[in-house]
């Protein structure tokens, strides 16, 4: 009889499992949905006109990133940097975060890091520097959120009290949201 309680026990669970799977939609777990990123970009969603950051200043020492708005900080974020945030990026794979004046030149749906403001590394300088060195100068480099596993924020204190990234800026999603709406392709960036 002990037996057969458990068989139906293990029957009810897979029955259970299989349901209830089932019901959640097909998009792998690894990845964010980029269908409303897109249509806001598409319909020019993506900016509020009272929003109007019209600088970014990201303070690696401080872990930190100053929005300003007519020279005034508007709001402090906390960020987190690469992996090796010491000192100017040299080469690709050094997980290095660059270092000086840049723009946003681009937002970009991501569907690892949720939504990405592309910033403009490497600069012609950076490039030569890189060649006179004969290594790649690497790119990419944005301001981005978090990863999918931290898409519901619980982990936030875990990633904003070490520096992860590849090179990137890292900020919160909610951070992103706000960032998203608020900055404008061609906003300068400082980066020291």
């Amino acid at each position: 009889m002990q037996i057969y309680k458990h068989f139906l026990l293990i029957i009810f669970l897979v029955f259970f499992t299989l349901f209830f799977t089932a019901c959640e939609p097909d998009v792998p777990k690894d990845r964010y949905s980029l269908e409303e990123c897109k249509a806001e970009l598409l319909d020019a969603k993506d900016y509020e006109q009272d929003g109007g950051i019209d600088r970014i200043v990201v303070v690696k020492r401080e872990r930190k990133m100053y929005l300003y708005k007519e020279g005034k900080v508007q709001q402090t974020i906390p960020v987190s940097l690469g992996k090796n945030p010491l000192g100017h990026k040299q080469e690709k794979g050094d997980f290095r975060t660059p270092e000086g004046e840049y723009f946003i030149h681009r937002k970009l749906c991501s569907p690892k890091y949720y939504r990405s403001l592309c910033i403009s590394y490497p600069r012609p300088s950076d490039k030569a520097s890189a060649e006179a060195r004969g290594v790649n100068p690497g790119g990419d480099i944005t301001i981005h959120a978090q990863p999918t596993w931290n898409a519901d924020g619980k982990g936030d204190s875990y990633t904003l009290a070490r520096n992860w990234t590849q090179g990137c800026v890292a900020v919160t999603n909610e951070a992103m949201k706000e960032l998203w709406y608020a900055v404008r392709e061609g906003v300068p960036i400082t980066i020291r």
